[in-house]
């Protein structure tokens, strides 16, 4: 095959996503799919010309219409029988219950009477006339003729074909009013024209809400397709998203590690700085609470006085010290200057200790 005779890419998957939409099950397609299989491609392209909606091939598809419509027809024939037979027997029913309650006038005695035996006998005529196919013998003995012996006068049948037609009639319109008020519950209170209209309507009413469930369940279906896609493609994306978060952690996560470490040890240098400078703070703010103004001052007078005795005293060992020097040389008068300076030496560090412990406080 050419080359020429496959679809782009992209025009492929948006054909073939409409494809598997409408004709085939549900298939995640992607376009690297599409890419790697080409033949694949054109093969499912191929099939959808051949093929309905329904998946069937065209030939099966119009015979199967073609059957249905022949069961739709049976069954609408089926379905007239069968409500003209059980409307029928309503009205026996009806006319039983009807004759336990109250007495029934000779009219409606003798319709009861002629309608039941009429069915009676139909129905064993029918019994006693079996398809040739099968051979069973008569019921009782009984042929066709001996039955229709006991079918009513015709005089009385005409009668009774009169009354049952206006009979069913009115059971029929009591039953599609009752229909049309369980489908339109407002239309109780309508008058009985009104609702002869409406009922008039309520076949084509019923066809139409009967398409748009139709056409509803079918919009469901695509959207259930359309949803299994897109979680085929969350789950493709999710997984890519994996990856490409573990290929970020592995290859920049060391680079940049350092450089956090380093912010962090700045961050806690910078915050215990702060905190020493809150303690000193802290520790002024004490300082500041217990001493006074005045104490302070006269605090301050003290020092002062001690540092210019402390001074003094340092002026007198430096002079002692220029003595000692000079007086090295002699002997039993340089322990007196000895000992002179010692006392001067402690004098000088009591007076200093005393300035320590007077700062401190």
């Amino acid at each position: 095959m050419a080359s020429g005779d496959f679809c782009s890419p992209g025009e492929g998957v948006e054909i073939l996503q409409q494809v598997c939409d409408q004709q085939f099950p549900p298939c995640a397609l992607t376009e690297e799919d599409l890419i790697q299989n080409p033949y694949f491609s054109k093969l499912l392209l191929s099939l959808s010309q051949h093929l309905d909606e329904s998946g069937l091939s065209l030939t099966l598809a119009k015979e199967q219409a073609q059957a249905w419509n022949e069961v739709r027809l049976h069954k609408t024939a089926w379905l007239r029988y069968e409500i003209l037979q059980r409307v029928i027997q309503e009205l026996l029913v009806d006319c039983y219950v009807k004759a336990q309650d109250t007495n029934l006038t000779s009219e409606d005695k003798k319709f009861h009477e002629t309608l039941e035996q009429r069915l009676l006998v139909t129905e064993l005529t029918q019994l006693s006339s079996p398809d040739q196919e099968t051979e069973m013998p008569p019921l009782l003995g009984l042929k066709k003729a001996d039955l229709l012996e006991l079918m009513p006068p015709s005089q009385d049948f005409v009668w009774m074909r009169a009354r049952l037609q206006l009979e069913v009639e009115e059971q029929l319109k009591r039953k599609c009013f009752t229909l049309l008020c369980y489908h339109d519950p407002s239309s109780d209170t309508d008058g009985e024209t009104l609702k002869a209209a409406k009922v008039w309507r309520l076949a084509e009413v019923l066809a139409g809400e009967k398409q748009q469930c139709l056409e509803a369940k079918g919009q469901h279906k695509k959207q259930l397709v359309l949803l299994e896609k897109r979680r085929a493609t969350y789950s493709q994306v999710l997984l890519r998203c994996l990856t490409l978060l573990q290929r970020l952690l592995q290859e920049h996560r060391l680079k940049t590690q350092s450089e956090l470490d380093r912010i962090n040890a700045q961050y806690l240098e910078i915050k215990c700085s702060a905190m020493i400078l809150k303690m000193r703070m802290e520790e002024l703010k004490m300082l500041s609470d217990t001493y006074s103004a005045e104490k302070v001052e006269v605090h301050r007078l003290i020092r002062d006085r001690l540092e210019g005795a402390i001074r003094l005293q340092e002026q007198d060992m430096e002079k002692s010290r220029l003595v000692l020097k000079t007086y090295e040389v002699l002997g039993e008068d340089f322990e007196e200057l000895v000992k002179e300076y010692t006392q001067l030496k402690l004098a000088t560090e009591n007076k200093r200790w005393a300035l320590q412990e007077f700062s401190k406080a």
